[in-house]
């Protein structure tokens, strides 16, 4: 399968991968930002286990005990004015719950066209209105069309910036959607934002969401996060929008939400959210009890362990080792990305600026090699995300295995 190593997975646990042959590697993945709290976290499992003993195991769109204790823990370590949540199995259907929100919400505002704006290069997940607000052309090929009301911004790379600020170039793109024909009163229903840009761990500058998220306001406009690959303590912060000064009307969850089972979430303002007809937004087996049970539990665990704290802790002394990293190969290594205990490492081809794929590639096969699973994007980039649980000592092997890994794909 592309981008995945060749490692056939038998066990996991903590911050540890087995295969059957016993061979064991540090896990600088998280199995795709997903084991927060680690692999099969105790707590989580201690609570599968008397949710499979007292049951029930399967609901429907009917109310449960644990359905009702998980939404009001979650809604409750959620800023205002996130006061209602739907839940459903994966992120993509987290996303296509704010699209569809967002969309009622300007029918209700009248707006002329209730557009979307969206960025290049964001992936917002693989089902149809996920991928009509996604930003390459490449996951939107396989539909063959387009969505007029979704319109793009280039994404505010660091690299892009020429000096601006990032409340000068949110100024010039709101310019260039004007001189676009797009009148964001009249046309738009919302701003769809990743967090930050997944293949780069890329946040926004300092000052852009912000200035962007004014304007929204002024316009009538939403302001919604995609905070998938970010949320539950991965950036140092519960949420990785909380980044930035901005309350945001709508926010998709999933991936470390539970730190196991299919489970995700869509948190918005209650009056948002009750644009939805009664049993509109429903699916077979969101809030089932078991994803409940280890949602409430990975909360418990991310609290008791405060790892959210030690995320932000271990992620300086992560950040601190790739920039001394980057200044070892300043040739190869453009940038090194990201918040907490997500990186992204950027490389590029000595004498130039063009983005060089193949180095990541063999660095990611070298440090397999030596123990260590990173994520390999298939471009010119490394994502670096330990579960939060990691220990120091393992921390600092893994960085030494991947410090080795690139030094031997660079030679």
């Amino acid at each position: 399968m592309h981008g995945q190593l060749p490692v056939l997975w038998r066990r996991a646990e903590g911050f540890q991968v087995e295969d059957g042959e016993g061979n064991r590697w540090i896990d600088f993945t998280s199995s795709i930002f997903v084991a927060n709290t680690g692999h099969a976290p105790p707590a989580v499992a201690e609570a599968l286990v008397r949710q499979l003993s007292d049951g029930p195991w399967h609901t429907y769109t009917y109310a449960s005990e644990i359905r009702a204790e998980y939404l009001e823990r979650l809604i409750a370590l959620a800023p205002s004015p996130l006061g209602k949540a739907w839940l459903s199995t994966s992120g993509s259907e987290a996303t296509e719950c704010a699209l569809r929100i967002a969309k009622l919400h300007g029918r209700a505002a009248g707006k002329r066209r209730a557009g979307i704006v969206t960025f290049d290069g964001a992936y917002h997940g693989r089902t149809v209105g996920a991928a009509l607000m996604s930003g390459t052309e490449a996951t939107r090929a396989w539909m063959g069309l387009n969505d007029s009301t979704m319109v793009r911004l280039p994404f505010p790379y660091p690299w892009t910036l020429n000096g601006k600020t990032g409340a000068e170039r949110a100024a010039a793109d709101l310019d260039r959607l004007a001189a676009g024909g797009v009148d964001l009163a009249r046309d738009i229903a919302a701003i769809m934002l990743e967090t930050y840009q997944g293949w780069a761990a890329a946040f926004y500058p300092p000052g852009y969401v912000e200035t962007l998220a004014e304007a929204a306001r002024k316009a009538g406009a939403l302001v919604m996060f995609d905070d998938i690959q970010a949320g539950f303590g991965r950036t140092g912060r519960l949420f990785g929008f909380q980044h930035y000064d901005v309350a945001p009307d709508v926010v998709a969850l999933g991936k470390g939400i539970s730190s196991s089972l299919p489970l995700a979430a869509t948190l918005a303002r209650p009056d948002l959210m009750d644009l939805f007809q009664t049993g509109s937004m429903a699916a077979t087996h969101s809030a089932h009890p078991l994803c409940c049970a280890a949602g409430l539990a990975n909360l418990q665990a991310l609290e008791q362990g405060d790892l959210v704290a030690q995320s932000a802790r271990r992620g300086a002394l992560m950040h601190e080792r790739l920039a001394a990293l980057q200044r070892r190969h300043p040739d190869r290594i453009s940038h090194v990305l990201g918040h907490g205990l997500i990186a992204a490492i950027l490389f590029r081809t000595p004498g130039t600026d063009a983005a060089d794929p193949h180095t990541p590639t063999r660095a990611c096969f070298e440090a397999l090699r030596r123990g260590l699973i990173l994520v390999h994007t298939g471009r010119e980039s490394i994502k670096i995300a330990p579960p939060l649980v990691i220990e120091d000592d393992a921390l600092f092997e893994g960085l030494d295995a991947l410090e080795d890994a690139i030094a031997a794909a660079v030679d």
